[in-house]
């Protein structure tokens, strides 16, 4: 695969009731195709995200966005563009980050989440300085992080049930 330049095709997902705000990096390939976040199915984000929330794994898109703003969390994405080797977070280039003001202006969001390392260190030093709002680093949901079992994740993501926006 050779590297392209793309610009995120994903619109963000929230509500005037969202109220925690979780940030991948860029979509994968798979979830460009579909057209919505976390689109891999080996991705544990879905079932994870239930798991904490004490309900059924979501199948279909519906699902999945009626989960999320059920329990008024909002989805997007550190990288509005970049160039990048097909999936992969290590050949990502050329970012330029997402405004997230069409968010935090239209919602409740006071707490925001990053999903993996490279969602956190794009927030940080991109749109930290704009926002102000700290945003908390979780270990990625991504195939990728071998290293983590679904339980190893869900401890280190249970900080967001315990948030009090949730």
């Amino acid at each position: 695969m050779k590297p392209e330049q793309i610009v995120h095709p994903i619109p963000p997902l929230y509500d005037a009731q969202s109220r925690i705000l979780i940030l991948g990096s860029f979509p994968s390939i798979k979830s460009r195709e579909a057209m919505f976040f976390y689109g891999h199915p080996q991705n544990r984000f879905w079932p994870l995200l239930a798991r904490l929330l004490g309900e059924q794994a979501p199948t279909s898109i519906e699902e999945k966005r009626a989960l999320a703003l059920g329990h008024h969390i909002a989805l997007w994405d550190s990288i509005r563009s970049c160039t990048i080797i097909g999936s992969s977070d290590s050949s990502v280039r050329d970012v330029v980050p997402n405004d997230l003001s069409v968010i935090l202006d239209n919602s409740e969001v006071g707490r925001i989440y990053c999903n993996g390392a490279l969602s956190h260190k794009m927030y940080m030093k991109y749109i930290y300085p704009t926002t102000g709002i700290a945003a908390v680093k979780l270990p990625s949901t991504s195939p990728a992080n071998a290293a983590y079992s679904m339980d190893r994740l869900e401890k280190e993501w249970r900080v967001i049930t315990e948030s009090p926006e949730l």
